[in-house]
């Protein structure tokens, strides 16, 4: 791929992301995506096969750019320490308000059912491979998984709610019951 048309690639990457960590894979359309990336959507099947390809892209780039964060953790902590500083990061007010390389599983998570089984497949291996960073041991492995769901499903509820006292309350009851 010629370098014009990689970056052109990429660019509707960022936007597919952007647009996907908002409002989940199914909502946004080609012309949106295609429309915030500055390109018209005429030249979209240059670079994808289908608006599923693309979101499956985007959502599998920005997992991977999550378990990335973790990989520049200090190997020499815990599993508990690691759960606890990547609770402090992903249960916090900038993350939650974040559309720029945010946690795309909450937006993504009620539409999973209804997509290509691609997308479930791209959550499954990035749960395994999460909870292979912050467990220890194999033993360990339950009480990591445990603290993802905690950390999904209050950073879910907060985004949902939106910027405010309930949804800074959640962050902060979430993030002591990883703690």
């Amino acid at each position: 791929m010629n370098d014009k048309k990689a970056q052109t690639r990429e660019r509707i990457l960022q936007a597919a992301s952007s647009a996907l960590i908002r409002r989940g894979p199914a909502e946004p359309s080609v012309g949106e995506v295609m429309g915030a990336a500055g390109l018209t959507v005429g030249g979209f099947y240059a670079h994808f096969e289908s608006k599923d390809a693309l979101m499956l892209e985007a959502f599998s780039q920005l997992l991977a750019y999550r378990r990335g964060l973790l990989e520049e953790m200090d190997a020499g902590l815990s599993g508990e320490e690691r759960r606890a500083l990547a609770a402090a990061f992903y249960l916090s007010r900038k993350h939650r308000d974040s559309s720029e390389l945010a946690c795309p599983i909450p937006a993504s998570i009620g539409e999973l059912g209804r997509l290509p089984e691609g997308f479930r497949q791209a959550l499954s291996e990035h749960m395994e491979l999460m909870v292979a960073q912050l467990a220890d041991c194999p033993e360990d492995t339950d009480k990591a998984l445990a603290d993802l769901a905690l950390m999904v499903g209050g950073l879910s509820l907060a985004r949902a709610l939106g910027p405010g006292e309930l949804s800074d309350r959640l962050l902060r009851a979430a993030k002591s019951a990883v703690l």
